[in-house]
């Protein structure tokens, strides 16, 4: 494991559940856990590198706000945004996207997920790299 570093929010558990959607090693914690809150609410934290794979959610949406640490967003067919602690991201039901670390940083958000996440393709090493050239 890299070294991590003094983040906002506790770093949470080695995210098991999910690593198969996952390029590199990510961290959640849970920060309500109310059957009766219709949205989950965590904070999920990468490694430098790791990002997820393409997804939706499904009858939902997401809320990412940036805690800590250089990330990256993209919505499918459209300019890659790059994050840095403060940023917010709102993305509806249906739209294609991943998120994740910068190569060189550590990256923390506070995910607000309502809905069913469906997970799609991995973004390319490729893909990637095109991006951590750009920057």
């Amino acid at each position: 494991m890299k070294e991590i570093p003094d983040l906002l929010f506790a770093i949470g558990q080695l995210n098991e559940a999910n690593k198969q959607f996952f390029s590199g090693a990510s961290y959640l914690d849970y920060l309500v856990t109310d059957d009766d809150v219709e949205a989950v609410v965590g904070t999920v934290s990468f490694e430098p590198g790791c990002r997820n794979n393409w997804h939706i959610h499904q009858n939902g949406y997401q809320i990412l706000l940036v805690t800590e640490g250089t990330g990256w967003y993209q919505e499918r067919g459209k300019v890659p945004q790059l994050l840095k602690a403060g940023d917010t991201i709102l993305t509806k039901s249906g739209i294609e996207h991943w998120h994740g670390a910068t190569a060189d940083s550590w990256f923390q958000h506070i995910a607000i997920t309502a809905g069913k996440a469906v997970w799609l393709e991995p973004v390319t090493d490729e893909e990637y790299q095109k991006l951590e050239e750009r920057k």
